[in-house]
């Protein structure tokens, strides 16, 4: 009789044993670790990121209450950075990265998102720094804050050379070229804020090959400020002369593509396939931002009906701006990841090469 009692006891702690295994074998799973991308953390306990740090990051911009459209716009750089970092994890274990090169890029890239959105904890005061910009008042009708783009805005638009829906494509022009500014300089300062990180994680290379690396690092900074030369050398020839009737695109980031694409070593071929592309991007870019201010009016109304109390009437109109709002982030991402591809093909100087 005892001796089946202490089996009994036995089976009993073993099977305890087992269970707590288990349990806090589970904490550690690939199924907490590695989450399905199942929606975002809304109440509904699904996530939206299979990177945690992404998650974390969307989840704070929830707490944040970001405008819809930044949120958004948010949501599509987080799903271009989890798709980069996970075809980075792909060639990290087939040992294709020794360098550290590329996961010190999607470091940098990652922070500079944290900056773009004001979540990495420092006060943003980036913005259009310049040396133009230490004896710079704001006055009123300065609405790009730096004095050259303002200055050369509100010529155009009391110049009379353009229409009103002209005036929309130019002001967008210099938003987007405003947009530029800030990214480059958020960029500078993340990549003087994480120098140190960078050649640590390059620190087992010697001699030529890590300069090399340093000095790619640097080359991409240079490259990204004759960008922005040559976008304000652009602004102020559409201001001067307005738009011209054969132009090719109006949209600035397509417009920008075609210019980098014509500087580049590109067949007549090749330029014509791009170019066809490029108008198949243009639609889907301003489909995109017609989804955008559709977006921004229905939360607008949303606040409305909130305001009213009408429960029924609030649930219908969230429901239809949980869909809209998904349907945009949705369509941002894939804009998103189309300019990322056309961005790789025009700077690997040929339409038959891929970036990583």
């Amino acid at each position: 009789m005892m001796i089946n009692i202490m089996r009994i006891y036995g089976l009993a702690v073993l099977l305890i044993s087992c269970l707590g295994i288990e349990v806090t074998g589970s904490k550690y799973s690939k199924e907490i670790n590695d989450p399905k991308p199942d929606g975002a953390l809304d109440g509904k306990g699904t996530v939206e990121f299979r990177i945690a740090k992404l998650n974390q990051v969307w989840e704070k911009a929830v707490r944040m209450q970001l405008p819809p459209v930044r949120q958004a716009e948010l949501h599509s750089d987080l799903k271009i950075q989890e798709k980069d970092e996970l075809q980075w994890k792909k060639l990290k274990a087939e040992g294709l990265d020794e360098t550290g090169e590329k996961e010190a890029k999607l470091r940098r890239n990652f922070n500079v998102i944290l900056a773009k959105y004001g979540m990495d904890g420092k006060k943003d005061t980036r913005g259009l720094e310049s040396n133009n910009l230490k004896d710079h008042e704001i006055k009123e009708g300065d609405m790009f804050d730096d004095p050259r783009l303002d200055k050369l805005w509100n010529k155009a638009k009391t110049s009379g050379k353009f229409s009103e829906e002209e005036l929309l494509s130019l002001r967008r022009e210099f938003q987007h070229h405003k947009e530029k500014i800030q990214e480059y300089n958020i960029v500078m300062d993340t990549v003087s804020r994480t120098e140190e990180v960078h050649k640590n994680v390059i620190a087992p290379l010697e001699g030529e090959e890590k300069e090399h690396v340093l000095h790619r690092k640097h080359t991409e900074l240079k490259e990204k400020m004759r960008n922005l030369h040559q976008g304000f050398e652009r602004l102020r020839k559409l201001s001067h002369e307005g738009f011209s009737e054969d132009s090719e695109f109006k949209e600035p980031r397509v417009s920008e593509l075609w210019d980098m694409a014509q500087r580049a070593n590109l067949s007549e071929a090749e330029l014509d396939s791009l170019k066809e592309e490029l108008r198949h991007f243009e639609t889907k870019v301003e489909k995109h931002q017609h989804y955008q201010e559709q977006l921004d009016l229905s939360h607008q109304k949303l606040k409305h009906v909130e305001a009213l109390g009408d429960k029924d009437h609030i649930l219908r109109n969230k429901e239809k701006y949980n869909n809209l709002a998904e349907k945009t982030r949705e369509m941002g991402y894939k804009m998103k990841k189309h300019m990322q591809d056309l961005n790789s093909k025009i700077s690997r100087n040929g339409l038959n090469r891929n970036e990583l």
